[in-house]
């Protein structure tokens, strides 16, 4: 049962993690495009889907510090690495975004 629980977990990981970087992607492409509203929405979604992997890890965390103590695989390594590519990914295009906004407002 613990392992079903904690592939569950993993698989939130990589697919917020996998959305989150898509979004944050999806973001930059609007932004480049000049559309500012729908890079912003991008932006908040993928910050919605790095809360949900959050969440996943945090279970992780809180199983560990109980003393539940979790073998960690490939899979988990694997997620792990989603998640911290998504995290900077998405750092990077929202100064991507302000940076494409700065250029359109001098350009004006």
């Amino acid at each position: 049962m613990a392992e079903e629980v904690n592939l569950e977990t993993i698989m939130g990981l990589i697919i917020n993690g996998g959305n989150a970087k898509s979004d944050a992607m999806e973001a930059i492409q609007a932004a480049k495009i000049g559309d500012f509203t729908l890079a912003d929405s991008k932006l908040v979604e993928a910050d919605k889907s790095l809360v949900e992997a959050h969440h996943s890890q945090t279970g992780l965390l809180t199983q560990e510090a109980q003393g539940n103590h979790i073998q960690v695989t490939l899979l988990m390594v694997h997620s792990q690495d989603h998640l911290m590519n998504a995290i900077t990914f998405l750092d990077l295009a929202k100064e991507i975004v302000d940076m494409y906004k700065k250029v359109a407002n001098e350009t004006k």
